[in-house]
């Protein structure tokens, strides 16, 4: 095995440092932008009189961001070179992923709402994968530089780590589709243009068939936002949404009906590896700042770093690290080479390792930095409140378990997850 990165990408790593240093780093430092990073970041970025959203300032500023990224050629990276990207693998996808996460908060790569100068703009993955002639024609330029959004709403207040047991149901009406039911962590909901909303079309609870996908507007009369949920981690954008009677044409069906489950996986499979190397940067950062602060600080006359207690948790983290970094890039060689669904039980041990791993370095990291790394004035918080919620959204760390179990012990059949092809 080969296991250096191919020169065509450590090129384009150092070309997006470059660029960084160009341009994302000096309108970070603009107008007090570094107040959206410093330690007033979570009041700064919060509209707290609506309802815990993210203020305007904030979503304007990544709003540039991606809009200089875009014209330099690196928003687009993963898309086919036909929607003017750069045929990015996922294996490309996660070294810069986690490439970009290393180096800690910033307005090149902010993790809190999956933000960075590449996008990891699965919506659009998920179009060219999924729409219809129709539908790529509507929304494939507006997804690919960023400009629309859409939101997912796949889990229920009753309903989360079995989606193929929603009571939200859509049933046909002549020529339309009549959509009624619930959504909750509807997530970035007061920014998009359209929600994948899943309804059950068929089938009994339980079946993985039967799901179907909708692009639903979410303007559309009988579709309201009951509230934005409050959350460890602000600004908040995860709306619960109701459906009344929200009438739908058939061309608002995403991919094949009663196949949504297919679209769900896909875009769980595909986040998830990239989530997982996105943790995997920010553990390292966590760590490494960790080592430098221990090599400085010399309390009782010594360094930090001559204490054995100092120095073995991150030495363990550290191990860990290059574990899950190896495991990492495996899986998403396997992704690229067999497919996407190749590689389902690694996808969930790279996803629940490397989210418990960004969690415990970040914990560390503060027990080091001690006070001044509880306080706001160190990422650490920040860091850990983010990617805490990983270790529960897109799959709990007991169900990515439960998914391995399934695989290793024979209980699951087939190579693929639940709804998807014959699986």
């Amino acid at each position: 095995m080969d296991f250096a990165l191919p020169e065509s990408l450590s090129d384009y790593l150092e070309e997006l440092d470059a660029f960084i240093e160009a341009e994302i780093k000096p309108l970070e430092q603009a107008d007090d932008n570094i107040r959206f990073f410093d330690h007033r970041r979570e009041d700064s970025r919060t509209d707290w009189e609506r309802g815990g959203l993210p203020n305007a300032e904030w979503e304007a500023l990544l709003g540039e961001a991606r809009r200089r990224a875009d014209a330099a050629g690196h928003f687009r990276y993963p898309f086919p070179k036909e929607f003017g990207g750069r045929d990015g693998s996922n294996l490309s996808m996660a070294i810069i992923r986690e490439h970009l996460a290393s180096k800690g908060l910033g307005l090149h790569c902010d993790l809190q709402n999956e933000h960075a100068i590449v996008g990891n703009n699965i919506g659009l993955l998920l179009m060219l994968a999924y729409g219809s002639p129709e539908q790529q024609e509507e929304w494939v330029e507006g997804l690919a530089a960023g400009t629309k959004f859409f939101a997912f709403g796949i889990t229920e207040p009753e309903h989360g780590s079995d989606a193929t047991y929603m009571e939200t149901t859509a049933v046909r009406d002549g020529d339309d589709w009549i959509i009624n039911g619930e959504k909750t962590w509807n997530t970035g909901i007061h920014a998009a243009h359209r929600d994948i909303v899943f309804a059950r079309t068929s089938g009994e609870p339980g079946d993985a068939r039967g799901i179907t996908a909708f692009l639903v507007d979410p303007q559309a009369p009988g579709f309201a936002v009951e509230e934005y949920l409050w959350t460890f981690n602000m600004p908040t954008d995860h709306a619960h949404i109701s459906l009344r009677d929200v009438r739908v044409p058939e061309s608002a069906v995403f991919g094949e009906e009663g196949a949504g489950l297919q679209v769900v996986q896909h875009f769980f499979n595909e986040n998830r590896i990239r989530q997982a190397a996105s943790s995997l940067g920010a553990a390292q950062y966590c760590v490494n700042r960790a080592v430098e602060y221990a090599n400085e600080r010399a309390p009782f006359g010594k360094k930090l770093s001559t204490n054995q207690a100092i120095q073995f948790p991150l030495v363990d983290l550290h191990t860990r690290c290059a574990m899950v970094r190896a495991l990492i890039r495996e899986t998403a060689w396997k992704m690229d080479t067999y497919g996407n669904f190749a590689a389902s039980a690694e996808v969930s041990m790279c996803n629940y390792q490397a989210n418990r791993l960004c969690c415990d370095a970040a914990d560390q990291a503060m027990q080091v930095f001690g006070g001044k790394g509880y306080s706001r004035h160190e990422p650490f918080e920040h860091i850990y409140r983010h990617h805490r919620r990983y270790r529960i959204t897109e799959g709990a760390d007991e169900i990515q378990m439960r998914r391995v179990a399934g695989y290793l012990f024979g209980f699951m059949s087939g190579k693929a997850p639940k709804g998807v092809g014959s699986a």
